[in-house]
């Protein structure tokens, strides 16, 4: 890896001084170095295309100590994960630099070889700025969490909100589901693949609001709805044993799903005036099977187009992100070079 000014720590450049003798001119500016940022990274690196990945640091399932579902990486820390994807893409000379992108626009002069290739002016938080011929937006997206005592503090450990992520290490336990979004029940019935005590706490969802459909699905799962709204958690030695409603009664359980809002970090896509389709989970990016979004130039990929990506899907979003650009580039110098 190509060291900036100021120490490196954990595996990152940190500070704002120049690059070394070719400038802060780079062919692929990476915004993210979660799955889906390292994950273009590792390919553009290998095409030989100068790549600088900037991480504000953030990924979503930080509070997780495991990660699943991973082909070859089930199991594994999701610190050790990102640890493993910076060593390897540092030794394809990709560039990774800890901080945060503030501001990107269209540049007004070219970067590149080709003709009309204008590129992009990427501002860091430190107050320096590189240019871009092409950008991959990989800032994912942020979960806002039921405000209910608690929960936040035990996101991650016993409250949940993934069962493929996490079902199988708590199976057969007592599960809690809170009535927080209009997909709890869904995820009430869900997770009783992985157990079959099921309590769906309705919280602040009246229980006629709920469909005839909806409660014949809930008993033919055996899922018990307990309306009232929660108030707490019961936590005894640090692990969850109860959850507590507002009259006091509290209901023994060893597992708590919620549904957290989504927040997608679009704002830089924005900026650049990328068209967005408002979903049930926010509103992202519209993009093509490559990770293209409505901007030419700019990709993709991760979380930040979608709120079900997985990180397996998220590496593989980078990938293929990655991939198009290494033609889309190769394509315009070369038909530069046969102009005129």
């Amino acid at each position: 890896m190509t060291e900036k000014s100021g120490s490196t720590r954990d595996g990152f450049a940190h500070g704002t001084g120049g690059t070394d003798g070719t400038g802060d001119g780079y062919d692929v500016v990476v915004v993210g170095g979660g799955a889906a940022g390292l994950s273009a990274a590792l390919v553009l690196g290998r095409a030989r295309l100068r790549t600088l990945v900037v991480d504000a640091g953030e990924p979503r399932n930080a509070p997780s100590s495991h990660m699943q579902g991973y082909l070859s990486r089930d199991g594994m820390s999701p610190a050790a994960f990102l640890a493993a994807g910076r060593e390897e893409v540092a030794g394809y000379g990709v560039e990774l630099l800890a901080g945060r992108v503030t501001d990107v626009a269209r540049n007004g002069t070219a970067t590149g070889t080709g003709a009309g290739d204008t590129g992009f002016a990427v501002l860091l938080d430190g107050g320096r700025t590189v240019r871009a011929r092409r950008l991959v937006v990989a800032t994912g997206l942020k979960d806002e969490l039921p405000a209910v005592p608690g929960v936040t503090e035990r996101f991650g450990r016993d409250v949940l909100h993934c069962p493929f992520c996490h079902g199988w290490e708590v199976r057969d336990q007592p599960f809690g589901v809170l009535a927080s979004s209009a997909m709890s029940v869904h995820q009430a019935l869900m997770v009783s693949r992985w157990s079959k005590d099921v309590t769906f706490f309705l919280h602040t969802v009246a229980e006629e609001e709920l469909s005839d459909q909806d409660l014949r699905r809930l008993a033919a799962a055996d899922v018990g709805v307990v309306p009232g709204e929660v108030a707490g958690l019961v936590v005894e030695d640090d692990r969850l044993t109860g959850v507590r409603l507002a009259d006091g009664s509290v209901h023994a359980r060893s597992v708590l799903y919620v549904g957290p809002r989504p927040l997608p970090r679009t704002g830089l896509l924005e900026r650049l005036g990328a068209e967005l389709s408002e979903t049930p989970f926010g509103a992202y990016p519209v993009v093509d099977p490559t990770g293209l979004t409505s901007v030419p130039g700019v990709w993709a990929a991760g979380n930040a187009v979608g709120f079900a990506e997985q990180v397996v899907h998220a590496a593989s979003g980078g990938y293929r992100a990655a991939a198009a650009i290494v033609g889309d580039l190769l394509m315009t110098d070369l038909d530069a070079a046969t102009a005129g």
